[in-house]
């Protein structure tokens, strides 16, 4: 990372055939593998400064602290920064002839899951939301591959989102937000057996109540860019988040300790998390080119940043009782 940031604007050639590789290398459009090239495409049209179609949104707190990033065989994960907390409990689920223990959520997929399901209920003004009429439809909703290997990995992942149970601490308060309280099984696609995949998804009333008040807003084209890494999504929200409330003309600095708090607490060597959080950085800096995140000795200086959507696209809807 440098002194400042890359970001499209710096580093992104006019030509199509050639682009950062967003690591620091030069490549043409030939030799870019599939991500580099999502990622340079997301970056080009988003500095060009066009909306996005629709604005996403996801939790504040969740935009803070994430859940697991790599599988874990614990039945609790921990996750705090500051004033704000989150608790996550693995639950179990029946199927029609016994409860079965899920693992918890991890990775990317529970996490665009929330995204798409949250940005939903709240655009409809309703805590009930159709995902579609398959696996399938879900996974191309979210731009993720749909393959058999996919498939199965991303079920599975849902499956534990729907069981787990969150507590959200924030400040003095603590919130019990199961944040899925119910779905509905869809058929295979023989017709004949049902599976534990739910076609609608009805978040928790508690949940879907303080997500009306602490929703961020996001551009999706970003997120769809990030879908390959956990960290970069979590680094994605966190700067959604925080850059425009940075009121410091001179900014604020966050050591690497203070980061590997918030973000690398599965990561045994300081240095491995600087590596993969300074990656995560650059990757995130190329779709949100307003950001103004400064390299400096000893960690990161965050400076007073518009945030990656304008208020003037934000209409975030109060949930309905």
């Amino acid at each position: 990372m440098r002194k400042k940031p890359p970001s499209p604007a710096d580093e992104t050639p006019q030509p199509t055939t050639e682009g950062s590789d967003l690591f620091g290398n030069v490549a043409t459009r030939s030799d870019m593998t599939p991500i580099m090239g999502r990622m340079l495409d997301a970056a080009e049209t988003i500095a060009s400064g066009d909306p996005p179609d629709r604005v996403d949104y996801l939790h504040s707190v969740l935009c803070q602290v994430g859940l697991p990033r790599s599988r874990t065989d614990t039945e609790t994960f921990e996750r705090t920064s500051g004033a704000v907390s989150l608790l996550v409990k693995a639950g179990e689920l029946w199927n029609g002839r016994e409860w079965v223990k899920q693992p918890l959520p991890y990775g990317t997929r529970p996490r665009l899951a929330l995204v798409h399901v949250s940005s939903e209920a709240i655009r409809t003004k309703c805590r009930t939301v159709e995902i579609g009429h398959s696996v399938r439809d879900f996974l191309l909703t979210l731009g993720a591959d749909t393959s058999g290997h996919e498939y199965r990995r991303f079920q599975g992942q849902m499956k534990a989102l729907a069981a787990c149970e969150m507590r959200l601490g924030i400040g003095h308060s603590t919130v019990k937000a199961q944040p899925i309280e119910r779905f509905e099984a869809w058929l295979h696609a023989t017709g004949g057996q049902t599976t534990l995949w739910p076609g609608t998804l009805t978040l928790s009333q508690r949940f879907y109540e303080t997500l009306g008040d602490l929703a961020v807003p996001m551009d999706p084209r970003a997120l769809a860019a990030l879908r390959h890494s956990a960290l970069a999504l979590d680094t994605y929200t966190w700067l959604a988040h925080r850059l425009h409330r940075v009121r410091q003309p001179g900014g604020t600095k966050l050591s690497w300790s203070n980061l590997r708090d918030q973000f690398g607490q599965e990561y045994g060597n300081p240095k491995d998390f600087k590596r993969e959080m300074t990656k995560a950085l650059r990757a995130v800096l190329a779709v949100y080119p307003d950001a103004h995140v400064e390299d400096v000795p000893g960690g990161v200086l965050l400076h007073p940043s518009p945030p990656p959507i304008p208020k003037a696209l934000v209409s975030v809807k109060k949930p309905e009782a």
